[in-house]
């Protein structure tokens, strides 16, 4: 049996990286899944590839209103979500902490951090009143082991990390799950960010050398721990940090 057979998704960042492959498992698995982004043009390719099952739309998840219009898309399109990825990140660019600006810290904070704040009020009351969901915060081994050039990237992340231990706790007696998956870099759309130079294979040899299993995490890795994390199958587990790092945080 499908893995999320009936259940309803909410997955931010969802068009592409690691949240377009959640969205893609979760559909695989049985859900229905609305798919929320910046880019709502691409949410929509991606929901239209995954048939009636996928609904996208736009979303800044820094905005309170528009996250409380993609929870009301979820409900009109497929109900109440029983489960919630937040995804959707950002970051600056690899380089002294001195010399990132103010309106740079502003957004990284805004987009990883506040965004848990602005969804957390929008479905909680709605899992409370089922007594039942699932939320996964997508983190970062930055946030556990961090290294220089990426400080308010990696206290973002740290914030991610032990905010999904505090819901877990909080919410733990309304049968609601919190956990946070953290994944070690990726080749996704942010690297050349990340690596703060060009991504070029030496670029890329520097990172995996400090990476027990020799390689970046995929999106499919990601989705995979994140589909554990929110099915019936991870029904007694709740406030974990789950590193998919291939060995980087040992």
């Amino acid at each position: 049996m499908a893995r999320l057979q009936g259940k309803v998704a909410l997955v931010t960042g969802g068009a592409a990286g690691f949240g377009e492959g959640i969205a893609r498992l979760f559909v695989a698995e049985g859900a229905k899944v609305l798919i929320a982004d910046l880019d709502g043009d691409k949410a929509q390719q991606v929901a239209a590839s995954l048939g009636a099952a996928a609904r996208g739309v736009r979303c800044d998840v820094s905005r309170r209103a528009d996250v409380d219009a993609a929870v009301r898309a979820c409900l009109d399109a497929f109900g109440a979500p029983d489960i919630v990825v937040n995804n959707a990140g950002t970051t600056h660019r690899n380089q002294s902490m001195l010399e990132v600006d103010e309106a740079t810290f502003d957004r990284v904070f805004a987009v990883n951090v506040k965004s848990i704040f602005h969804m957390t009020q929008a479905v909680v009351p709605l899992m409370r009143e089922r007594k039942r969901g699932a939320i996964v915060n997508i983190g970062s081994t930055a946030g556990i082991r961090p290294r220089p050039g990426l400080a308010w990237y990696n206290a973002s992340k740290g914030a991610v990390n032990l905010l999904s231990k505090s819901m877990a706790a909080e919410l733990g007696p309304d049968n609601i799950r919190v956990n946070a998956v953290c994944p070690v870099m990726s080749p996704t759309g942010m690297i050349e960010q990340f690596l703060g130079t060009a991504d070029t294979p030496e670029a890329r040899a520097r990172i995996t050398a400090g990476i027990p299993l020799g390689r970046m995490s995929t999106p499919e890795d990601v989705a995979e721990a994140t589909l554990y994390l929110a099915s019936d199958a991870a029904r007694f587990i709740t406030g974990v940090e789950l590193p998919v790092d291939g060995g980087r945080t040992v």
